[in-house]
């Protein structure tokens, strides 16, 4: 046998091998990237003011969400609602989907009421989707569901149908806290919008429930001059953005008529999700009124590296 042939027929075996090892390496890593991304819910308010939609299009932009859906959620206590919040809010979580031309992440329409009695859901698409999605979940798995605004769809969910609760870990941001005397305030604009709602996701005892204060998401805030810089003059969703800042109304207060600066509310606690070393967390002791037992609650977050995580995240687009 010719030697030469039979040593060219040995480097293009072995150069098959190594090609095929290569395939199987990226398989593995691609499958595991995969694993490890975060599923997720955003569950949230979103035609309610502006920093929704904001937070929204981080959440779609960062690499490690695995973001399966936007349920749409009520916010019947504005001076400004309709008689169909949810649909105000499906409307422009449609929008944002479309504009970022977005794949793979469902719609399902939440409640447009708060719950009325407490054990008592009230059933959605929303509630339903959440429902099915946490029974997806393999081994130790959990459904992280992030609610911007009343949690009335999660809170439903957990009513009718239990047995999802080791399954999912909900993030919420809601009412006052103060840290040093673990005294809370739940006279806030979230909580105010379904007060049933909040006590269920307090009173379940194994629920796994973090809390992004309103105490320490109002420190986060970005100024119209740096959202011009960023935003202004571009197309599809940074111009949408820029319009959802300089058409709403603030009803709350007279300050800042100028809109030159708005609170982030809703990009803090997604922020903190998609970096957990720019938020401190710790572990809380619930209100007196509920069910006695330990929370997550994020007590104080990095603003500057926040906001700078956040624009280069929207460079991107």
């Amino acid at each position: 046998m010719n030697t030469s042939y039979l040593n060219k027929s040995i480097t293009k075996i072995n150069n098959y091998l190594f090609l095929g090892l290569l395939f199987l390496c990226s398989i593995s890593t691609n499958a595991q990237n995969t694993s490890q991304k975060l599923d997720l819910i955003i569950d949230a308010d979103t035609a309610n003011e502006v920093d929704d939609l904001y937070a929204i299009v981080r959440a779609i932009l960062e690499p490690s969400f695995n973001l399966i859906a936007i349920t749409s959620a009520q916010f019947h206590t504005s001076p400004l609602a309709s008689d169909n919040t949810v649909s105000e809010s499906q409307k422009i979580n449609e929008d944002i989907i479309s504009l970022m031309n977005a794949k793979g992440i469902s719609l399902p329409l939440g409640s447009n009421t708060p719950l009325t009695e407490y054990g008592k859901p009230v059933s959605s698409e929303a509630s339903q989707f959440i429902i099915e999605t946490a029974h997806k979940m393999k081994g130790h798995q959990k459904l992280n569901i992030v609610v911007l605004g009343s949690c009335t769809n999660i809170s439903s969910a957990i009513l009718e149908d239990p047995s999802i609760i080791p399954k999912i870990k909900v993030h919420y941001l809601g009412f006052w806290h103060t840290p040093e005397t673990n005294i809370y305030n739940k006279k806030e604009f979230n909580s105010g919008n379904d007060p049933i709602a909040v006590e269920v996701l307090l009173n379940t005892k194994t629920l796994d429930l973090d809390v992004m204060t309103a105490t320490t998401s109002q420190h986060l805030i970005f100024s119209k001059q740096e959202v011009d810089f960023h935003l202004k003059n571009k197309r599809g969703i940074s111009n949408y953005l820029i319009n959802r800042w300089e058409t709403y109304e603030r009803w709350w207060t007279k300050e800042d008529p100028e809109k030159e600066k708005w609170t982030m509310w809703d990009v803090a606690i997604i922020e903190a999700l998609a970096k957990p070393e720019l938020s401190t967390v710790e572990n809380h002791v619930t209100p007196p009124e509920n069910t006695q037992r330990n929370i997550g609650i994020h007590t104080k977050i990095d603003v500057d590296q926040m906001t700078t995580d956040f624009w280069n995240a929207l460079k991107k687009l």
